[in-house]
């Protein structure tokens, strides 16, 4: 019989997301009087992204009235990745990144919807893909009445650095 040890990976996070088949798309500019990142000591904080798709069209609609939880999840895991790139951006490499600390997930939801958690885990489930154990994170998943532009999600984050 053979003994196996589980070793942590050494892959980067830039080939987990060629393994995912995903790459970075343009950073999204803010839509406001507001910068995408602040960095405070070891601590980037990220303004909210929504699900800017790569080729520039932005999901909208009422989660549990005109999209899916589904589809939502999909929005999620969008958003995700425009946060990663807007990590990408304000670091220079996602190397740096040495926690996903804390995801606050906004949902357009009807006031009768109650899958909000299920919809920020597309969100939640690319952060851990990506970032490893680095990527499992405090969070909040919460509904709202309308979200600007009336996109379906909108994510921020707080991620710890390393220099």
């Amino acid at each position: 019989m053979t003994q196996t040890s589980a070793s942590p990976s050494t892959e980067t996070p830039y080939e987990r997301l060629a393994a995912l088949g995903l790459t970075l798309p343009k950073p999204p500019a803010p839509i406001a009087n507001f910068v995408t990142h602040v960095r405070s000591g070891s601590l980037l904080f990220l303004s909210g992204q929504g699900p800017l798709a790569a080729d520039g069209r932005m999901h909208k609609g009422k989660v549990g009235l005109d999209v899916s939880t589904e589809q939502a999840y999909g929005h999620a895991r969008i958003t995700g990745l425009n946060l990663i790139t807007v990590m990408h951006e304000a670091l220079g490499d996602l190397g740096r990144v040495s926690r996903i600390v804390k995801l606050l997930g906004m949902v357009n939801a009807t006031p009768d919807f109650a899958e909000h958690p299920a919809v920020i885990n597309g969100c939640s489930d690319l952060m851990v893909a990506v970032f490893g154990e680095a990527g499992k994170h405090a969070r909040s998943a919460v509904g709202f009445g309308s979200l600007p532009g009336n996109i379906t999600v909108e994510i921020e984050a707080i991620v710890e650095v390393a220099d």
